[in-house]
């Protein structure tokens, strides 16, 4: 509740910056936050004099259970109908958690600039009543009428102090608390020697209870680990500590203070198109929006916090967000230091797992995204590898491991970790001691890792597609085994037809009789990435099918003079080498018929 009534002041501070109708009106206005606590009444009421609600607001905020109370504010700031906010002052199931300890509440409310003020009132029970109302100022106030158990903790001032304390004492508007408390009247020395009994009676005390001084502006020496992390929580609505955070206050050319937070789980919206953006923007401690994306790179979406510039204007508008010299230096500063925060997070390997666990998919997603900090980001991404099927690894471990002739950094990439592991491409890769990682998310991979084009001077090289590595073997005895296997190559060729881009001797396998690869120079398979991207389908480009002219069933091939089992042969090998690579047959029947064909004339 304390929470709902500080962004509503929020709301109002900033219509009364920016908005010609209420400037005047509210030139004077102050903010503040009053909770009044009355244990004979069994209730609690909190008061706020922010923007407050009209008779359309109340339905739409709390005549329907989750329904945010700030959507139309933020609508109406940004004319964008689409978007929603993520403010800490949502109404909806935020606002219905008064019912757990509530028999009644009553909701008052007149919003700024508007004449008549509203009553909304309920038992929690479904249904609700409202009618117009008498109220003086702006502002909302909620009248809790506490169950019987619940009266003793949330009418006591010690319980109700401590509360706000904890998790309300960075709101940047003093929170006053209300109360009744008995005291003993002080007898003068003549009341005393007169035997004079003092009296008691009830006096009406009101004090403020928290600093209100926003946490992100104290020096950080002043703020304690705790308080980060209550602050966390009240701004992420996460019940968790965050994995790390980073507070920074920036002084020269530009004037501002961030405080940024990793969570330890990542947000459940994180990979959807309408993603709620988790960083808070403030202008000289004005709150302005919370709503824009544009305050740091998407790859960094997870990412929660504050941003405080001293320098832009209040009445910054989206477009304003996007085009602004300041605001982009801003963006610029705070995108370093939170890579540098993730940075000192990997020199804890145990931590760096988690959050490897959580984020590296959207961090590979800004090697794409963010070309300045391409190199920085490339140190933090972590890839699964032939080396270690236990844990990832960096681009430099791998780089530190691979034997000093080699200047290239190999790569596959497909949808399951098991058939990547055990694909034919890796035989003389693993018969040369050669590391390729293993790139099994090829939603994000296909498109990513090509991109890559350098890690330290190093190409990256998909192994699909690259030659194999170097062999003992000549160049002379390369063509006598192709001069040996050309005829029965050709006519592998000719069964296969269009199904196959070329078909070739290979040395790249040792144990697998075939396998296929795909043309580097391929035009179709560079636009096929591009379409994907774009959602789109693209024909497959035919693949190369390479043989292993070491293998026993290449060689009864090659000597083979039955064409109807040279032809089941050359599918076999087709199909087999697509399966190993996770590639669908388009066939299964005429694969099943083939096999068995075989297989009957193998007795």
């Amino acid at each position: 509740m304390v929470s709902n009534a500080s962004d509503a002041i929020d709301k109002l501070n900033y219509l009364r910056l920016t908005d010609d109708n209420l400037k005047e009106k509210f030139a004077d206005w102050k903010g503040q936050i009053n909770i009044k606590l009355d244990e004979e009444d069994k209730s609690i009421t909190i008061a706020d004099n922010g923007i407050g609600m009209n008779e359309e607001d109340l339905i739409a905020s709390i005549g329907t259970i989750a329904k945010s109370g700030t959507k139309s504010f933020v609508e109406a700031m940004t004319g964008d109908a689409k978007k929603d906010s993520n403010l800490i002052g949502q109404f909806g199931v935020g606002f219905y958690s008064v019912f757990m300890v509530a028999d009644k509440v009553d909701v008052i409310s007149k919003k700024a600039g508007e004449d008549q003020a509203y009553k909304w009132s309920s038992d929690g029970t479904g249904e609700f009543d409202l009618a117009p109302c008498v109220k003086e100022d702006s502002g909302t106030v909620i009248y809790i009428k506490l169950k019987e158990d619940e009266v003793s903790d949330y009418t006591g001032k010690f319980r109700v102090e401590n509360i706000v304390k904890k998790y309300s004492n960075h709101i940047a508007y003093p929170i006053f608390l209300n109360y009744s408390e008995e005291v003993t009247e002080e007898l003068s020395d003549e009341d005393k020697e007169a035997g004079k009994e003092p009296e008691k009676k009830i006096e009406k005390k009101r004090e403020q209870i928290n600093e209100a001084t926003a946490l992100w502006m104290l020096p950080k020496s002043k703020v304690k680990k705790e308080e980060y992390v209550e602050f966390y929580k009240t701004i992420s609505h996460d019940s968790e500590e965050p994995m790390s955070y980073v507070h920074t206050k920036a002084e020269g050319v530009n004037e501002y203070t961030t405080l940024f937070y990793i969570p330890s789980k990542a947000p459940m919206d994180m990979y959807r198109v309408d993603f709620q953006p988790g960083v808070k923007l403030y202008v000289k401690r004005v709150f302005i929006t919370d709503d824009e994306k544009e305050l740091l790179p998407t790859y960094l979406r997870f990412v929660r916090g504050i941003i405080d510039s001293e320098d832009l204007p209040l009445n910054v508008s989206r477009e304003i967000l996007q085009e602004n010299r300041i605001m982009a230096n801003i963006k610029q500063g705070s995108v370093k230091k939170i890579l540098s925060e993730i940075k000192k997070l990997s020199k804890d390997e145990q931590k760096y797992e988690k959050f490897v666990a959580e984020y590296n998919r959207p961090m590979k997603e800004g090697i794409y995204q963010d070309f300045t900090n391409k190199d920085a980001i490339l140190e933090l991404v972590r890839y699964k590898s032939t080396n270690d099927d236990t844990k990832m690894t960096s681009l430099a471990d791998y780089k530190e491991r691979a034997d000093s002739e080699q200047k290239a950094i190999y790569y596959i990439v497909g949808d399951d970790e098991k058939v990547l592991r055990n694909s034919p491409l890796l035989e003389s890769y693993k018969k040369n001691n050669i590391e390729v990682l293993i790139c099994d998310d090829k939603e994000i991979d296909e498109i990513i890792t090509p991109a890559i084009g350098q890690y330290q001077e190093w190409d990256f090289k998909d192994i699909t597609a690259c030659e194999a590595p170097k062999t003992e073997q000549t160049e002379e005895e390369k063509k006598e085994v192709e001069e040996k296997f050309k005829s029965i190559v050709e006519k592998i060729k000719e069964k296969l037809g269009e199904s196959v881009k070329e078909v070739k001797t290979t040395n790249r396998l040792s144990d697998s009789p075939s396998c296929v690869v795909k043309d580097p120079n391929d035009p179709m398979a560079s636009m096929a990435h591009m379409f994907r991207q774009m959602g789109q389908e693209m024909p497959e480009s035919a693949p190369i099918l390479e043989i292993n002219p070491d293998h026993e069933i290449v060689q009864k091939l090659n000597g083979c003079a039955d064409d109807a089992m040279i032809e089941d042969v050359a599918w076999l090998l087709l199909d087999q080498a697509k399966m190993s690579e996770g590639i669908e047959i388009k066939d299964p029947v005429s694969f099943t018929k083939r096999l068995n064909r075989v297989m009957a004339k193998s007795f």
